[in-house]
């Protein structure tokens, strides 16, 4: 691995970019169009019908974001001119072959003419449908490989997975592949083919037995966590993210392949200015949780690592690392976090959000400031199950009967107190895994390239920092976290 300038890598290249949408796919089209405005074209790939429909979806969900201001700013009225010579708008979709391409003269274009492919398109929802995660996590990595694979100047294609593919292993976690077929908890016969056609089977099966579509969503979401659970992986959305690792690291070939784990992604640190979000990252969905009042008990262990890492450290090693394996016909695994360089304890993360919302108390719908206090947190399942069955379930069943005894008079009250509990509940299942976490993502492969970026010249380090060493946390959360999610993630 030889690191020469970043710039100069970019200036000139042709870049696909799936999932354009996405939180990270936009923030990284915003970076390199920032600081490389000499980059010859992007080709962003939207799920639409036709290019008007692609291009307003671009319009509304990417340019017209907050995270674009600098950039506008920067360029005034000839923004839009800017923007329409760099940027080609593509309507397509990563679960169909040729990613839906359905324009045979763009097709032949793109592939004569694009260097570089980052597939950030994904679906994250931890128990998102079954067939739904397959098709865009697992087989649509293998669609972008095959597409890849067609550039006649293909110098790397990097894909964004997650450091939660290792399921709830302990210890020190290595940037290492995940081999075809291998099941955490050793459980035999993960085939991936054989997933496919179960998936396929399935869903006929509910088709023919007429289920409603509610009924057949439902069923398929259960699917999904009973097949991911069987081989050892807590969701659906790390099973299959992980299947679809395997299927690029077993059929890649000769192609020049960089896989970035990130941890759980944050607000950014930096640029293109501190604390732009958009919509309800891991974490945030607890912290505002607690500030609208809904979050008065939790579980976890308290000296549980939360790996939490800026999404602009995110970019910034994306980019580093396909500069550093262009033309490299190898398989290079990155791990983006913090747990080992800069470790945070959840302790810290919930003192963190009761120092903010004391201090900038979240305003009810009657205009009145909700007063946060300490949330009671339960350093094992079985504790917080007993104070849940105690101060929450018994109750709510009293309640229940003195509403039907009393003709439904304390209707709103029972409603609304279940929907605090499933609330809760809700927020425990999803997350309970990663909040008695055990293990440290170990980041050897991204130090290597923190250090060639250094070595590489002092302005460009500076250009795409991603050293979380540097990060103060409390200040971090305190005053760019916090008032970021308010603001861009709850407005």
């Amino acid at each position: 691995m030889e690191l020469g300038s970043i710039l100069q890598f970019l200036e000139n290249s042709c870049i696909l970019v799936t999932g354009a949408t996405g939180f990270l796919a936009k923030i990284f089209i915003e970076k390199i169009l920032r600081v490389q405005p000499n980059v010859k074209k992007f080709y962003v790939l939207l799920r639409a019908q036709d290019t008007n429909s692609a291009m307003l979806r671009f319009n509304h969900e990417v340019i017209s974001k907050d995270l674009f201001r600098v950039l506008k700013g920067n360029y005034g009225e000839n923004f839009h001119s800017f923007l329409s010579q760099k940027v080609r708008v593509v309507a397509g979709d990563i679960t169909f072959e040729n990613l839906g391409v359905e324009d045979s003269n763009l097709l032949e274009e793109m592939w004569k003419e694009i260097d570089i492919v980052v597939n950030s398109a994904a679906t994250t929802n931890f128990d998102e449908r079954y067939d739904a995660s397959f098709k865009i996590n697992t087989l649509g990595a293998l669609h972008v490989l095959n597409f890849s694979k067609k550039c006649a100047k293909l110098k790397v294609l990097l894909h964004v997975s997650t450091a939660y593919v290792c399921g709830e292993k302990g210890g020190l976690i290595m940037e290492t592949p995940y081999k075809m077929g291998e099941a955490l908890n050793g459980t035999p016969g993960l085939d991936i083919y054989s997933e496919k056609k179960l998936m396929e089977d399935t869903l006929k099966q509910l088709g023919a037995q007429n289920y409603s579509q509610d009924d057949i969503k439902s069923a398929m979401k259960d699917f999904g966590i009973q097949r991911a659970r069987k081989f050892g992986w807590p969701n659906t959305y790390v099973f299959t993210k992980v299947m679809g690792e395997m299927m690029l690291g077993e059929l890649r070939e000769n192609v020049p392949l960089v896989i970035i784990r990130p941890t759980i992604i944050t607000s950014t640190y930096k640029e293109p200015f501190p604390g732009w979000a958009e919509g309800v990252r891991t974490i945030d969905s607890l912290a505002v949780g607690y500030g609208k009042g809904k979050l008065t008990c939790f579980t976890g262990d308290p000296k549980s690592i939360v790996d939490v890492i800026p999404a602009d450290m995110v970019i910034n090693a994306m980019i580093v690392a396909m500069a550093a394996n262009a033309n490299q016909p190898n398989e290079s695994i990155y791990h983006v976090g913090s747990s080992v360089s800069n470790p945070l304890e959840l302790k810290w993360f919930q003192e963190y959000g009761h120092l903010y919302f004391s201090r900038n108390p979240w305003i009810d719908k009657d205009g009145k400031p909700i007063i946060v206090g300490k949330v009671n947190m339960f350093d094992t399942m079985d504790s917080f199950r007993r104070y849940m069955a105690l101060h929450y379930l018994l109750p709510l069943k009293g309640l229940e009967i003195l509403n039907t005894a009393c003709c439904r008079y304390f209707d709103n009250m029972y409603v609304e107190l279940c929907r605090k509990i499933k609330y809760v509940m809700r927020l425990v299942d999803l997350y309970v895994p990663y909040l008695f976490f055990k293990g440290y993502f170990d980041d050897l492969n991204t130090e290597k390239l923190r250090r060639e970026a250094k070595e590489s010249g002092v302005v460009e380090a500076e250009m795409f920092y991603f050293d979380p060493k540097e990060i103060k946390w409390d200040e971090y959360f305190m005053n760019i976290h916090m008032p970021g999610a308010v603001k861009y993630v709850f407005k």
